[in-house]
């Protein structure tokens, strides 16, 4: 009986793909210390994209012919390096960035409409005739958006319905049905809301610095629904505390799972364990695209959603 191609999983929290794949892969687990006899059979890694790769790991893969990212993202991953190797890498593009946008405006609204406090007043009894909260309109608000790919362009079309005026800003000029400002500071100066939907990379870390914060003011939210390390996670803290920023929804963090105690006692801000684009069809299009390039890999097959660039 011929054995079916083997495939490591490296991140604990894919540890649910085992049960879906095993069917037609032999599954390895990385945080289990596959057998040492593994090394020459393994084929393809399947991994988070936002996570580095683990690159002596590779060099102990000989038969090791793709990357196999779960997620659309795939910031962690050197292509270069895996090119220079002979190594594929693939994603999972189009499956949930509307799912993205979706969880975007639900912080916006949340944070601006002040639901979660609203919801802490009612369930802890402060709620009192005296204690109505007025809270700003979404119509007429300024959002600014950086990075207008698929995730930029919906969260844009969703504010639109919320009459709200929209911009952006990235660092090149593309078609668009909404103005690109001419700077990141001129977009967060002329933006009530601030919402990261770009990619990251290094030559982007700490995109957002404590000059965009002070840009957008003490009467600004900035919402992050992109990658953690866009954010000088450091400089929102502080202007959070101090007023110079009013306040701030995050779904993604420089570190994640995020220590709780690093956010204890900010104020003026709603977090979420990065879960904009977890939703039902979304992890069903991610395994659906994830399972095609793992089996077009082991038959020689062109890979159905190659990383391009």
């Amino acid at each position: 009986m011929t054995r079916a191609p083997a495939i490591l999983i490296m991140q604990p929290h894919l540890a649910p793909l085992t049960t879906l794949l095993e069917g037609s892969f032999t599954v390895h687990r990385f945080w289990e210390g596959p057998p040492v006899e593994a090394a020459t059979e393994i084929g393809a890694l399947v991994v988070a994209g936002e996570y580095p790769l683990d690159k002596a790991l590779i060099d102990r893969l000989p038969n090791l012919k793709l990357i196999a990212c779960f997620t659309s993202g795939y910031d962690g991953i050197d292509v270069g390096w895996c090119r220079a190797r002979g190594l594929a890498v693939t994603h999972a593009p189009g499956v949930n960035h509307e799912d993205v946008a979706d969880h975007a405006l639900g912080l916006i609204l949340a944070s601006r409409r002040m639901i979660v406090s609203g919801d802490a007043q009612v369930r802890s009894g402060a709620w009192t005739a005296e204690t109505r909260t007025i809270t700003p309109s979404l119509k007429d608000q300024r959002l600014g958006i950086i990075g207008l790919g698929a995730i930029g362009e919906a969260v844009a079309r969703r504010a639109e319905t919320f009459r709200m005026s929209v911009a952006w800003w990235g660092p090149r000029e593309k078609p668009a049905a909404w103005p690109r400002a001419e700077s990141l500071i001129a977009l967060a100066r002329d933006s009530d809301i601030l919402v990261l939907a770009c990619k990251a990379d290094e030559s982007n870390r700490g995109l957002v610095s404590a000059e965009v914060m002070d840009a957008l003011g003490p009467q600004g939210l900035l919402v992050n629904v992109a990658r953690g390390q866009l954010v000088d996670e450091d400089a929102l803290i502080a202007a959070l505390k101090s007023g110079r920023l009013g306040h701030a929804a995050l779904d993604v963090f420089e570190v994640e799972p995020t220590p709780a105690a690093r956010w204890s006692g900010v104020p003026n801000l709603i977090l979420t364990p990065h879960t904009g684009g977890a939703t039902t069809a979304g992890v069903q299009g991610m395994l659906m695209l994830l399972f095609q390039n793992l089996e077009a890999a082991f038959a020689d097959q062109p890979l159905v959603t190659p990383v391009a660039d």
